[in-house]
């Protein structure tokens, strides 16, 4: 009987450990907020104002939020470009069964007059980038940087609700 006392306390104080190493990894993996306060690397890479540091919600709501809302996007743009693709085709299609037919005179000569015009100015200003451009990049990346778990998670469900 006493090892059998001594054998269910060992078991007690195993189960009790157990479960209070459980809680302390637990604790450890879910908390990234505190884990990404510690690295260096990421105030490195995205600046001291950043990621989870600066934002006011969890990492898990930034990433439900970021997910949910790039999956409706990819969706919706997923459907739209299908419809956008299908009346670009049908137009396009139509133009050239009326022309075939009779009902569209071309001049050729003239449409290759003015692509070749189209191409000579898109040549000249093609090597300098607004300043309005630069300015959208510049705003774009900082944003991405202050958010960027957000932002990688939008991708991932902009990928998703492309794909479905």
């Amino acid at each position: 009987m006493a090892n059998r006392d001594k054998v269910e306390k060992l078991l007690e104080n195993v189960s009790v450990k157990k479960e209070e190493l459980e809680e302390e990894i637990y604790d450890k993996v879910v908390d990234l907020t505190e884990y990404a306060k510690r690295q260096r690397w990421w105030n490195k890479l995205f600046g001291k104002n950043s990621g989870p540091v600066a934002e006011k919600y969890s990492v898990a709501t930034q990433i439900a939020i970021g997910g949910v809302s790039g999956w409706c996007a990819g969706y919706l743009f997923q459907k739209v470009g299908k419809v956008a693709a299908t009346s670009v085709g049908g137009g396009l299609l139509l133009l050239q069964i009326a022309n075939n037919s009779g009902y569209i005179q071309v001049d050729w000569k003239r449409v290759e007059k003015d692509v070749n015009k189209a191409k000579k100015t898109l040549k000249k200003g093609s090597h300098q980038a607004g300043p309005e451009i630069n300015s959208f990049v510049d705003k774009s990346t900082e944003f991405v940087k202050k958010n960027i778990v957000v932002t990688s998670s939008f991708i991932g469900g902009f990928l998703l609700g492309m794909a479905s």
